[in-house]
């Protein structure tokens, strides 16, 4: 007869640790675009930073501030722990995708604009509005604070990114970026209300926000701005 150690640690505890790390990574919806997101996005801060010639510590602090500063808005604004403190898994998916945009740069000279970190951005974009989303439907806030809770989850951590890096966030001013996310978070909210099951629902929400992302980067596509919207002549 086997005996259960009450400490939690020995085989016992091997297994439940196991346990925890796969639910972390892989338990649902929220578990698998969280994991998706935090490597994706860890790995295009870090691409950043390292285009701009940050030591090895400035790398990993901009990788992992893009990582977790979106999850952790939105977690303060539901009024939980942040979820990065809840659990080393998620520092150690940042530190991973951080490790990913090094090796990245081994290969390429411009590892912010390689074909890699275009497409992670997307996903993590997509991955981070699906969680946001999630997590404002589950604290039964409003249809305007679903939609808002998953922009801010999907662009709060490259907004953070790009002040580290010394510049004005560009989700404010150029390309079709946070308006993806704003997309996939009404796409989340709709598939919900006309009777969708939750997985549905994040499928809508990422299938959406990363097509958008990726058409606008292969069309070029921008909001315009007021100037632009001038008649010719004023």
């Amino acid at each position: 007869m086997s005996v259960r150690d009450p400490s939690g640690e020995g085989a016992t505890g091997s297994g439940a640790v196991s346990r925890e790390v796969v639910v972390v990574l892989f338990g649902g919806p929220f578990a698998v675009m969280n994991t998706v997101g935090l490597v994706a996005f860890a790995l295009v801060g870090s691409a950043k930073a390292i285009r701009e010639e940050f030591d090895l510590f400035g790398i990993a602090v901009v990788g992992l501030a893009m990582a977790f500063a979106g999850g952790v808005t939105r977690d303060l604004l539901v009024s939980r722990v942040p979820l990065v403190l809840q659990s080393p898994v998620e520092v150690s998916l940042g530190l991973l995708g951080v490790g990913l945009a090094v090796v990245l740069s081994v290969v390429s000279t411009a590892p912010d604009t390689h074909p890699v970190t275009l497409v992670s951005d997307a996903v993590g974009l997509a991955a981070f509005a699906t969680t946001g989303a999630i997590v404002a439907t589950e604290a039964n806030v409003a249809a305007v604070g679903v939609v808002s809770i998953a922009t801010i989850n999907a662009v709060g951590g490259g907004a953070l990114a790009d002040i580290l890096l010394d510049r004005s966030p560009f989700i404010l001013f150029d390309d079709f970026y946070a308006s993806c996310a704003v997309l996939g978070g009404a796409a989340y909210w709709v598939s919900l209300t006309v009777g969708a099951t939750g997985g549905t629902a994040a499928a809508a929400c990422g299938v959406v926000t990363i097509g958008t992302r990726l058409v606008a980067v292969t069309y070029g596509w921008g909001l315009p701005t007021v100037q632009q919207l001038s008649l010719p002549g004023e």
